[in-house]
């Protein structure tokens, strides 16, 4: 059969039972999840996103048993909760209600939270973006909201994404407000006030500090770039634990496992741990979903990229960007794009989920 994907409603997917591998429904059965295979194979967890509050989620029961559910999920991240619009809508008004409802779930599982993030050039308020700065007044306002969120959460935080996507494709810095008004110099001072900050954290040593950017996946300008950003820092004695690699793909277009390989081990080469950040593989076009083994596809580009964390000794561990289908930010993103999760919207497993657990057992 062939479904009819144009406009459909991801809520609604009326053919995702159709479109699935014969036979998902034994998978539920299964006594262990993503999260186990993860750990059994060497990695501290496997994780997912989520959108709490803000986008319905944790009213969802069915979700929220998947995303609870510690078998499968070791980790969470916050897709949004932590973000500085989010935190300080106004300058010194800091605002955390949405966050403590975040982690409300995954701290009373024992889940480990990647906090995300303290600095990025997007989903700042306008206080931010509109002031009149000047190096020093900016550099005040980068301390107060990073000394303030990394000491509030404290340990709650296994790690946190620091900076996130300071650079452009080319590897060139990313023209923002803390580069045009602070220079390259805001860089290493961002993990400086973050490790500053841990003085105020009993315990906060144990934290993690990442950069987190996407498209460093292959070998090129790009890659290249963010190990000179992150050596950089580490080079003037700042803590610096890791580089996050986002890793959203496309279907066929995703690297090879050998590529992958290869890639992570440039970082951790230079002393950095590593892991796959926000992990999803989607469809250049939704139409072509039921088409040419298109799922057999992103089966296989799931496989290649968690095997390749699984083949990195200081790859520590994969996040999905979410999980199903139902609540994925692709499609609002990238119009006619998407079905990149590795479940459907009506919370069935996708083939691709088959090929994440290929990855995690290969060596049992």
């Amino acid at each position: 059969m062939r479904c009819s994907l144009a406009g459909i409603s991801y809520a609604l997917l009326a053919c995702s039972t159709t479109l699935a591998a014969p036979g998902w429904s034994h998978r539920w059965k299964r006594s262990k999840g993503l999260n186990d295979y993860a750990k059994k194979a060497g990695l501290l967890y496997f994780g997912t996103a989520a959108d709490i509050p803000s986008s319905g989620e944790n009213t969802d029961v069915a979700y929220q048993r998947i995303l609870n559910n510690t078998h499968e999920f070791g980790q969470v991240t916050p897709a949004n909760a932590m973000k500085w619009d989010a935190t300080e809508p106004q300058q010194g008004d800091f605002t955390f209600g949405a966050a403590e409802q975040f982690l409300g779930f995954p701290t009373s599982n024992h889940q480990l939270v990647r906090c995300h993030n303290l600095v990025w050039h997007s989903q700042l308020p306008s206080w931010v973006t509109s002031g009149t700065w000047t190096n020093a007044t900016l550099q005040a306002v980068l301390k107060s909201h990073i000394t303030t969120l990394v000491q509030h959460f404290g340990t709650r935080c296994y790690a946190w994404d620091v900076l996130n996507e300071a650079l452009n494709d080319n590897g060139t810095l990313r023209q923002d407000v803390w580069l045009n008004t602070i220079g390259p110099a805001y860089i290493p001072l961002v993990f400086q006030f973050a490790e500053e900050a841990l003085k105020g954290v009993k315990g906060g040593r144990r934290i993690k500090f990442y950069y987190n950017d996407y498209g460093i996946e292959n070998p090129g300008p790009k890659s290249a770039a963010a190990l000179e950003l992150v050596k950089g820092v580490k080079d003037r004695g700042i803590k610096i634990d890791g580089v996050g690699l986002q890793s959203h793909f496309i279907v066929g277009g995703t690297p090879s496992r050998e590529t992958q390989v290869q890639n992570l081990q440039s970082f951790t080469a230079a002393g950095f741990d590593v892991a796959l950040t926000e992990l999803d593989v989607r469809f250049s076009n939704v139409s072509d979903l039921s088409v040419g083994g298109g799922l057999e596809q992103q089966s296989q580009d799931y496989e290649n990229s968690v095997a390749a964390c699984v083949d990195v000794k200081r790859c520590v561990g994969v996040t999905v960007w979410d999980f199903d289908d139902k609540y994925s930010w692709i499609p609002g993103t990238f119009p006619g794009q998407g079905f990149g999760d590795i479940w459907w919207a009506n919370l069935t497993m996708k083939p691709a989920y088959d090929g994440v657990v290929a990855a995690l057992t290969e060596r049992d």
